[in-house]
């Protein structure tokens, strides 16, 4: 297995540490424009593995041969959130970034599969997809899994029990109109209507759509970069144990959910393959009218991003 990271940023670096401490490939090669940095942090990635009695190897590069015939790549590439800065002021940039990322990376490993973090994910997602021409299952954007995971850790938090009790997921967008499934959640099998005041849960709620902008007011330079690796990192897990495991990622939808031509979070089953298997839940009434103001939302910026390529084109 051979896994590829472009972006040696917080992020990229990040996952090539967890990837490397818990020997997931026999190979990672960790990207980035900047000329030194990824070299560096590889060659100390590397010796940090002489200590975790890891056999993977690690290097750093600038261009994209080394990552030739990759099985995973991943791409954290872009501008990371500034304090004040939402996820759609960084859709211009990112966008190029991200299409330029896409198409090397499918250029030199034409079978990966391709997992994206850049913000603002699920339209980075979109763009990953239509620009790579692979098949939907192959490119598979982090939203749900951090946003899951941010809800599951205020939720232990308020009850003081074990993580592994609670059981939630979060669909839609990966931003303030993101879908956490109440109807779903539970502590150890009791619903988490009957454990927590429903004002105190809408409040958890909240604090889960805005996690990632209260984690960039508080570093004020930079932005959440822990729990996004490791969100990766579980479904790389996925993918190479072939775990077949359900998970809330950001993929094409082709009908799914009542959506075309959209790229949101729902449940899917992650294994070898990518994805295995879209998960159709039938939402209630009123989960299917906050999934799809999630979707407006996203096709919105969507439309945006198209409407400023266009305009940049004539203006060529």
């Amino acid at each position: 297995m051979k896994i590829s990271i472009v972006g040696a940023g917080n992020v990229g670096a990040t996952i090539a540490q967890i990837i490397v401490d818990k020997a997931l490939a026999n190979e990672v090669v960790l990207l980035d424009v900047v000329e030194g940095i990824p070299q560096g942090k590889a060659l100390d990635i590397s010796q940090s593995a002489a200590i975790q009695y890891s056999d993977t190897k690690i290097v750093g590069t600038n261009t994209y041969e080394p990552t030739s015939n990759s099985d995973i790549v991943v791409i954290t590439a872009g501008l990371p959130r500034k304090p004040g800065m939402s996820r759609d002021d960084l859709m211009v940039t990112n966008s190029k970034i991200v299409k330029e990322a896409t198409e090397s990376t499918v250029k030199f490993s034409p079978n990966a599969i391709i997992i994206i973090v850049s913000n603002p994910l699920d339209i980075m997602t979109y763009v990953a997809f239509v620009n790579s021409h692979l098949p939907r299952n192959k490119v598979i954007g982090m939203s749900g899994v951090l946003d899951t995971a941010r809800f599951k850790a205020f939720i232990c938090s308020e009850l003081n029990v074990s993580i592994e009790n609670i059981n939630t997921i979060v669909l839609g967008g990966h931003g303030d109109s993101m879908v956490p499934l109440i109807r779903y959640t539970s502590v150890g099998g009791i619903p988490i209507s009957d454990l927590i005041p429903k004002e105190r849960l809408e409040a958890l709620i909240e604090r889960t759509k805005n996690g990632g902008a209260e984690i960039v007011k508080h570093l004020k330079t930079g932005s959440a970069y822990y729990a996004p690796a490791a969100s990766v990192v579980q479904m790389i897990d996925a993918i190479v144990n072939n775990r077949n495991r359900m998970m809330a990622c950001c993929v094409y939808l082709n009908g799914e959910f009542g959506h075309n031509d959209i790229c949101l979070g729902v449940p899917v089953k992650i294994g070898e393959r990518g994805i295995v298997e879209i998960m159709n839940l039938q939402l209630t009434a009123e989960e299917k009218k906050a999934f799809d103001k999630s979707a407006v939302d996203v096709k919105t910026m969507l439309k945006t991003l198209q409407d400023i390529n266009v305009g940049e084109k004539k203006k060529d």
